[in-house]
C-alpha cells in the first residue's frame, strides 16, 4: 500500500498512521491579543525582548495595538528593531502573520543560539522578506563566521578561504508581496534545508550546512523600518 506524505508503523496489533502535521509539536503561540501598562517603553509581554535599550536610547519601537505588534524603527536608534523570543528545537517550524505598510519596509526571521561562540551574536540563518523577493541565507558559516567578519568590519582582504565560504549561502527568489495586506509565512527547518512559503505558496529553499546546527534557541524579528505582526506559532518537529 502506497502511503502519500503519511508515516505508518505498526504499533502493537494495528497500523497507525501519522500525518505529516501530526508529527510537530506547538510549543509556542503569541495572537497578542493584551494591552501593555504603559506607553513611554517597550512593553510587548509573553516572553518577548527587544534591543529598544541598547540600540535606540531607550525609544519605543514595539507597540502592541488592535490584537497586533507594531514594530518601527526609531529614529534615534543606530541598529534594526531586534524583537526576540527564545526556543529549543533542532528541526522546525515557525510561522506568522505580516504587513507591510510601505514598500520600503521588510522583515527578517533571523535564528540563533547564543550559547554558540563561534559566530557573531549567535547568528545562524535568517530568511527576508522584501516587497518584491524572499532572500534564505546561512549567517553561520558565511557572512556570521567570526573570522569572516572580524576582516570585513577591519577592512582586510578576504583568503580564498574565506571567499570560497561565502558563495552560495545566499539565495534570492523574486516574488511579490502587496502591501498594505495581510500575509502568512511558513518557514521549515529540516536537517540542512531552510523552506518558506507565502500564503500557502513555496517560495524557495537552500541547502547549507549552517541550518543543521543542533540547537536553534532564539527566534529575532528583525526589522530595519517598519511592519506589523501577528499570530505567531513555533512548532517543534517530533
Amino acid at each position: 500500500m502506497k502511503l502519500t506524505h503519511a508515516l505508518a508503523f505498526t504499533l502493537g496489533f494495528g497500523l497507525v498512521t501519522l500525518s505529516l502535521a501530526d508529527q510537530r509539536k506547538l510549543i509556542f503561540h503569541d495572537n497578542f491579543n493584551r494591552s501593555e501598562s504603559q506607553e513611554k517603553t517597550d512593553e510587548p509581554g509573553n516572553g518577548w525582548g527587544t534591543n529598544s535599550a541598547k540600540r535606540a536610547q531607550g525609544d519605543k519601537q514595539v507597540d502592541l495595538k488592535d490584537g497586533a505588534l507594531r514594530i518601527f524603527l526609531s529614529p534615534r536608534a543606530d541598529h534594526a528593531v531586534s524583537v526576540t523570543h527564545p526556543f529549543d528545537f533542532t528541526d522546525g517550524t515557525v510561522s506568522l502573520r505580516f504587513m507591510f505598510e510601505d514598500k520600503k519596509d521588510s522583515l527578517g526571521l533571523n535564528f540563533a543560539d547564543l550559547q554558540f561562540k563561534e559566530v557573531h551574536a549567535g547568528h545562524l540563518f535568517v530568511t527576508r522578506i522584501h516587497p518584491n523577493r524572499v532572500e534564505l541565507t546561512d549567517l553561520k558559516t558565511g557572512n556570521m563566521r567570526l573570522d569572516i567578519r572580524t576582516a570585513r568590519k577591519a577592512k582586510k582582504p578576504l583568503t580564498e578561504e574565506q571567499k570560497q565560504a561565502l558563495t552560495g549561502k545566499t539565495q534570492r527568489f523574486p516574488h511579490e508581496v502587496a502591501i498594505g495586506k495581510w500575509h502568512e509565512v511558513t518557514v521549515t527547518i529540516r536537517g540542512k534545508q531552510l523552506s518558506l512559503k507565502l500564503n500557502g505558496k513555496s517560495i524557495g529553499a537552500i541547502q547549507s550546512l549552517g541550518i543543521a546546527h543542533p540547537t536553534k534557541r532564539l527566534l529575532r524579528l528583525s526589522v530595519p523600518r517598519n511592519v506589523v505582526v501577528d499570530d505567531v506559532k513555533i512548532w517543534r518537529l517530533r
